[in-house]
């Protein structure tokens, strides 16, 4: 018998917001427990958003993740000794989750000073459908397209 599923943890809405998804946002962007330097990062972000877009940077923000979450992603199978990339769907938790890590790991890979300024680059990059991230989901659901005659075999 499997063991049972862990509850979903429920996340405190953040301080300016009110939006749990915030909250998960700057945990996945914290490193080594430091909170409350990574929610001044994201909010300084913002700020800058809101700064050079002048249009709501919470929207902008939101905008951005859902142009980064991917909808279907390639799981390796071996079937009678060939491996197939096989195209899975992605239950709404995961996308959210993979969209935030994509956002934040091309935030850091981009040239710029402070982290601020970078998150606030791929944010507005993202939302106008552009940058590092918003092209590892297309690649992504190319590699998905290509490789949809292994549907069948889905796990």
């Amino acid at each position: 018998m499997r063991k049972r599923k862990p509850k979903p943890r429920v996340l405190a809405p953040d301080p300016r917001y009110g939006d749990p998804m915030v909250t998960q946002f700057v945990n996945n962007m914290m490193w080594e427990g430091k909170k409350s330097t990574a929610f001044r990062v994201f909010y300084k972000a913002m700020d800058i958003v809101k700064e050079r877009t002048k249009e709501n940077e919470y929207e902008i923000w939101k905008k951005a993740l859902n142009n980064v979450m991917p909808q279907v992603e390639v799981r390796s199978r071996r079937i009678g000794g060939a491996t197939f990339q096989i195209p899975v769907e992605i239950r709404p938790a995961r996308r959210l989750s993979v969209g935030m890590k994509w956002l934040i790991r091309f935030a850091r890979q981009r040239s710029g000073k402070g982290m601020a300024e970078k998150l606030a680059a791929e944010i507005m990059a993202a939302s106008r459908g552009e940058g590092a991230a918003v092209k590892r989901k297309e690649d992504t659901h190319k590699m998905a397209e290509s490789n949809r005659a292994f549907a069948h075999f889905r796990v």
